[in-house]
């Protein structure tokens, strides 16, 4: 029996599948890459906007498409798609033998042995188990040298364009000693970069134990030998403390990278999007951060045609983000979501509209980005190797503390020698572009 899963999404529904992968691997079910050759097939779907679902829905289909022309004899679809549209899926993909819920990971063993006895069904509601104090067995599909490190389930922030808390449910830890346990295997297997992610990791600890308890748990992972960084993913400014920039400012494995979504720059359209800030506030966290962290890399996103988005709502946003100067920004164009209280307000944005401040807004931050990649030529950073260049061997690419995989850009380095993907490699930063930078090793 092969078992074959594609994962979709967000770092954190990477952790899920990683989990239900070790769980898969316990019940003594062999795993395959490649699903021509896979007799169960599982797709870990994203359902968060619009672009996401359609990449689910096509990625099911084609999975499907393996009962046809490959070994494929079942197919079970998971994750925040399935959470959100369990019925609509089962009754309208035939291939789909299964769909599970978000809280129904851990019950993956259980999920494929009923499919295999011939079941179709849908599961939303997890079997009752124990409470573990362990973490769940996980392999990782990360490459050897980093993992995720996901610390908490849900959320509570209800952001009026956020469908997540519908499907995730509301924000929970997880218990301190167990993030720490299962920070202290993954050293123990090699990891060099732990990435902590959550929906909100600044809001850590607070539902378990009354206390804002991220500054502790980034003390205690920065105690863990063989470990070179952690990144921090996922802050929300309104539980950025004193006390978080401190552990920032003084813990030399934590990376100086802060990834705030930020989402937009007008107090009118920051209320109406349920946001906890505004703009004075989070220009004054900025401040802070930046005098007080010296060398920190902000990341942030933004929305652009969010319902009742004037185009001086727009202005304001763009001044914001030529006035800060973010190293790195993601835009996404709003997306209206059913079951969100924004896709209920008036005065939605035209499409077209959102289309041009979306293009708009990216050339001033590609502009921004490649501005301040010229400012880093001469430096030296200590770069992560990840790989080699396709079309030129001699050529490596890696990472430096202000680059976080799979969404900020590459350092490419020249004269990289022998070295290998997981080492660490000082370069001198020769050119600087929009997304990237080629430096040499030295």
């Amino acid at each position: 029996m092969k078992i074959g899963l594609v994962s979709l999404g967000c770092p954190k529904n990477l952790v899920d599948s990683e989990t239900m992968l070790g769980l898969i691997h316990e019940e003594q079910l062999t795993i395959t890459n490649d699903p021509a050759e896979a007799d169960l097939i599982i797709v870990n779907t994203c359902g968060f906007i619009e672009s996401a679902k359609e990449e689910s829905v096509n990625t099911i289909l084609q999975m499907g498409e393996y009962k046809t022309n490959g070994s494929c004899k079942h197919l079970i679809i998971t994750g925040c798609l399935g959470q959100r549209y369990a019925e609509e899926l089962l009754e309208n993909i035939p291939e789909a033998d299964a769909v599970i819920g978000t809280e129904c990971y851990e019950d993956i063993a259980y999920v494929v042995k009923r499919v295999m006895q011939g079941e179709r069904f849908i599961m939303l509601e997890p079997q009752p188990k124990a409470v573990h104090t362990a973490p769940a067995p996980r392999i990782l599909t990360t490459p050897d040298y980093m993992a995720y490190l996901k610390i908490a389930e849900g959320c509570d922030n209800c952001c009026s364009y956020c469908i997540i808390p519908k499907l995730r449910g509301p924000y929970i830890s997880r218990p301190f000693e167990q993030v720490l346990s299962e920070a202290r295997e993954l050293v123990q297997k090699g990891v060099q970069e732990l990435i902590v992610v959550a929906q909100d990791t600044t809001r850590y600890g607070e539902d378990l134990y009354g206390k804002l308890r991220l500054p502790e748990l980034l003390r205690e992972l920065n105690k863990l030998e063989g470990l070179k960084w952690i990144r921090v993913m996922y802050c929300y400014p309104n539980n950025f403390t004193d006390e978080l920039i401190e552990a920032f400012a003084t813990l030399d494995k934590v990376c100086k990278y802060v990834d705030l979504p930020l989402q937009h720059a007008s107090d009118r359209l920051l209320s109406s999007m349920n946001r906890y800030d505004t703009k004075a506030e989070v220009e004054a966290l900025l401040s802070k951060l930046r005098s007080r962290v010296p060398g920190i890399t902000i990341r942030t996103t933004f929305i652009v045609g969010f319902p009742g988005e004037t185009e001086a709502d727009f202005q304001e946003l763009k001044a914001f983000v030529a006035k800060q100067r973010f190293d790195n920004a993601g835009v996404f164009a709003y997306s209206q979501e059913e079951g969100t209280v924004a896709a209920t307000l008036p005065e939605q944005i035209d499409e077209a509209v959102k289309e041009e401040r979306f293009h708009e807004l990216m050339s001033l931050q590609a502009q921004i980005s490649e501005d301040l990649h010229r400012e880093m030529e001469d430096q030296v950073l200590e770069v992560l190797i990840e790989g080699r260049d396709e079309d030129n061997p001699e050529l490596a690419f890696g990472r430096s503390y202000r680059e976080a995989p799979n969404i900020d850009g590459s350092i490419f380095v020249e004269n990289a020698g022998d070295v290998q993907a997981g080492e660490f490699v000082k370069v001198s930063i020769l050119q600087g572009f929009t997304y990237e930078m080629v430096g040499e090793r030295i």
